[in-house]
């Protein structure tokens, strides 16, 4: 089993930065961060399968985060990320 990293490490937070960061890169909500994809839409997609590579395990790792309610977690983030604000919605 290889070695795992504590939750507080340096790996971990970048992660959570990028996902916090990263914009949808086509569909109906091109452009939109990907914590501000609707849920429905990650459901959507559980149900027919993730994307293959990061993008992938980025909306699966999303999809846990707003299920369990931890969506507050990658909005504190963007708070404090310069340069990143939340994309209006148009649902």
């Amino acid at each position: 089993m290889p070695p795992t990293q504590p939750i507080d490490s340096p790996f971990f937070r970048s992660m959570l930065i990028e996902l916090a960061t990263t914009r949808m890169p086509f569909g109906r909500y091109k452009g939109r961060l990907l914590v501000d994809l609707p849920e429905p839409y990650l459901v959507w997609f559980r149900q027919r399968g993730f994307p293959d590579g990061k993008l992938g395990m980025q909306l699966a790792s999303l999809y846990e985060i707003k299920v369990n309610g931890l969506e507050y977690l990658l909005r504190g983030i963007l708070k404090r990320t310069p340069g990143h604000e939340e994309t209006p919605s148009n649902d």
